[in-house]
């Protein structure tokens, strides 16, 4: 697959993984510091209320999701606002085997993985992302909590701003 190719079919099962069903709240291309020298964009930005009441939406969290279809989308500087509670890259796993050392601690990773295979099978031998079989996503890497500095209200409002 191109880089194009591969950004759409990572967004499509991104989508399809984490926030297809209900009660599910996330936004697309998320812009954060609007109309300031600092704007940045996140691919994907989800917020999970512990439940609808106020208080458990004040206690939700944040989940920032960058895609990144090859080693030069890495390292292009791009595409690092890490500003969630929780944050990952979703990346093809060749991409990670490349980068792996690159990776902070504290940021996660999701690579796709053929339906039925291991994923350190997978690591091992990494399988060409095709539409030809069947895919889901798995954490090769866990993320580790930090700390956001952006309020709920804030990146609640920029999340409605983006629409979906």
């Amino acid at each position: 697959m191109r880089r194009k190719e591969t950004t759409n079919f990572l967004n499509d099962l991104l989508v399809k993984e984490k926030f297809s069903g209900l009660g599910k709240y996330w936004a697309k291309e998320v812009t954060l510091d609007y109309m300031t020298s600092d704007i940045r964009r996140i691919d994907f930005l989800q917020f999970k209320p512990v439940n609808t009441g106020i208080s458990g939406i004040e206690k939700g969290i944040f989940i920032a999701y960058e895609i990144k279809s090859c080693k030069a989308d890495f390292n292009s500087g791009f595409g690092k606002n890490f500003i969630g509670e929780k944050n990952y890259y979703v990346m093809p796993m060749g991409v990670y085997k490349e980068v792996v050392q690159d990776i902070p601690w504290e940021v996660g990773v999701y690579t796709p993985i053929p339906i039925g295979k291991d994923k350190f099978e997978e690591f091992e031998h990494p399988t060409e992302l095709c539409m030809d079989l069947d895919w889901k996503l798995e954490a090769i890497k866990p993320s580790h909590p930090t700390n956001r500095t952006k309020s709920l209200s804030e990146l609640l409002f920029c999340m409605l701003r983006s629409g979906k």
